[in-house]
């Protein structure tokens, strides 16, 4: 195993006087030189990696290594693990839910809040909405627009059983309308925008059904969604002429006022751990 460990020294680590720096584990080792390979693109999601017995020869290492490699790559969805006579360790596609996870912890171990979250949200999608505007194929638009439908649908249909037009079904609204925001994000162009926007699409759902619940009896909330429904559609309109400045405007404005509306009373300083608790 010294020749993994000497092409692997010094892997990302910078030694200073005084300074105790901690050797990697041979699993680490190992998990590492893999999701190199994976990130590069040298080994595909379905490629198979060779068997157990074959890798500890190759790496001079006992099978609970191994399986402790395996096991640091499986927790980041970089490869997945069949057991058995005929199982093995096959090369997966990582998954965003990986990445929104540990933020999500992060956010709410550090006492992130709700209104601190949906400011970022402020900053993020005008400026997806603009690049949009500029790159919008014809499938963007007809994906957005069917979620619109989706939407109107949500509205016109109301609660479920109820005498009278009301307002929609919360958890239906929140999924359908983020949905919408996370097209906006994605279609941007901007990869790095939607990783960024897309880690944070758990909170913002979770945030959208809870204030969503608690105002859903009020006299205007239909009315609202249906203003709310006029208000995608603008978007999509500006985002089919190309008007880079107005869809990144009306977005702001969209966003500032819904923001009025859902971040009322504690709501605003609630911290984002409370959604899951």
């Amino acid at each position: 195993m010294s020749s993994l460990a000497d092409r692997e020294a010094g892997l990302g680590a910078q030694r200073y006087v005084g300074q105790v720096v901690r050797a990697p584990k041979t699993a680490e080792l190992i998990a590492t030189l893999y999701r190199r390979q994976i990130v590069r693109g040298e080994l595909r999601p379905g490629d198979t990696l060779p068997s157990e017995q074959q890798l500890m020869e190759q790496f001079g290492v006992s099978r609970p290594t191994l399986r402790e490699a395996f096991r640091i790559l499986e927790a980041e969805d970089l490869i997945s693990v069949k057991r058995g006579s005929r199982g093995g360790a096959r090369v997966t596609q990582p998954s965003l839910s990986v990445a929104a996870r540990y933020v999500g912890l992060l956010l709410q171990v550090q006492g992130t809040t709700i209104a601190d979250v949906y400011e970022a949200r402020m900053v993020l999608e005008p400026a997806c909405a603009r690049l949009l505007a500029g790159r919008r194929t014809r499938q963007d638009l007809a994906d957005l627009n069917a979620c619109i439908d989706e939407l109107r649908g949500a509205v016109e249909a109301g609660q479920p059983g109820a005498a009278q037009p009301s307002a929609p079904e919360p958890a239906l609204w929140s999924s359908q309308a983020a949905r919408f925001h996370e097209l906006i994000m994605q279609r941007s162009g901007s990869k790095t925008l939607a990783v960024q926007g897309g880690v944070l699409q758990d909170i913002v759902a979770t945030h959208l059904a809870l204030a969503l619940s608690r105002d859903h009896a009020r006299d205007d909330e239909l009315a609202n969604f249906r203003r709310n429904v006029r208000s995608h559609e603008k978007l999509v309109a500006l985002v089919e002429q190309r008007d880079r400045p107005g869809a990144e405007r009306h977005w702001r404005a969209h966003m500032e006022a819904a923001g009025q509306r859902l971040l009322r009373e504690d709501l605003q300083s609630r911290p984002v751990v409370d959604l899951f608790s």
